[in-house]
């Protein structure tokens, strides 16, 4: 590939704060609400809606493509704002380690006290992406 089209440093590695959890929380209430009831017309039609998936390049455990960037040595092991698109409306954050593997966990809290800040949480992530 060309390095004038994929430049190496990017912006797209942004620490995930708690200004970063209220804009999900934001994004969740302006989304419309599903739709409970099931249009059993389109559906024996075969007529799926668009539902967005998740990228196949960015899934959890496997290794963050070339194509991101190189990741700054002090967000190693640290939260991060989750760039698939997928995740935009998703409680996530993701951790990537040393060996650019990708890590997804949830903002919500861990055993209902835990929130993502938490610094008893922060050591558990550590030890379970530390390679």
């Amino acid at each position: 590939m060309d390095p004038l089209f994929w430049p190496s440093e990017t912006n797209s590695f942004r620490r995930f704060t708690p200004e970063s959890l209220a804009a999900i929380e934001e994004r969740i209430a302006k989304k419309p609400p599903q739709q409970a009831k099931f249009n059993w017309k389109n559906k024996d039609e075969g007529v799926e809606e668009d539902k967005p998936i998740p990228q196949l390049d960015l899934k959890t455990c496997k290794k963050l493509p070339s194509l991101y960037g190189d990741l700054p040595a002090e967000l190693i092991g640290e939260p991060l704002e989750d760039f698939d698109p997928y995740y935009s409306d998703h409680k996530t954050f993701m951790v990537i380690n040393k060996r650019r593997t990708i890590f997804r966990f949830t903002a919500t809290p861990a055993l209902g006290i835990f929130g993502p800040f938490n610094p008893v949480r922060k050591a558990a992530i550590k030890i379970l992406t530390h390679s």
